[in-house]
């Protein structure tokens, strides 16, 4: 399983290379909203969230998304997951419901892969 913590800037070299592991056009990815890291590969995103809670990331902070490499813009982010299923938090979809909480995970993802325009 190859997962990367990210918690610098990466290029778009790192997204094409975990891209073809398992999924071509997507890469898993998990948003640690507190630290402001990202952990991103994996099968499944509860992989990439269980990499992120060993390392010290409490779950009410960790959201899921897709990333889509050759997109830029809004096109390349997805906020769907199963991990995201938390009604305690208020939300009760695979989808992140709350446009706030959509902005973090989209400045953050952003502001460490930045050739994805996201900002």
């Amino acid at each position: 399983m190859d997962i990367r913590i990210i918690r610098k800037p990466i290029t778009l070299d790192v997204l094409e290379e975990l891209s073809g592991i398992y999924h071509r056009r997507i890469v898993k990815g998990v948003a640690d909203l507190g630290r402001e890291l990202i952990a991103l590969g994996g099968e499944w995103h509860i992989d990439a969230n269980n990499v992120l809670f060993a390392d010290g990331s409490e779950q009410k902070n960790m959201w899921g998304f897709n990333v889509l490499p050759k997109e830029k813009g809004n096109k390349a982010i997805q906020y769907n997951s199963m991990i995201n299923i938390r009604p305690a938090q208020g939300n009760t979809s695979m989808d992140v419901l709350d446009e706030t909480l959509q902005r973090e995970i989209r400045a953050l993802v952003g502001k460490l892969i930045p050739d994805l325009e996201l900002l």
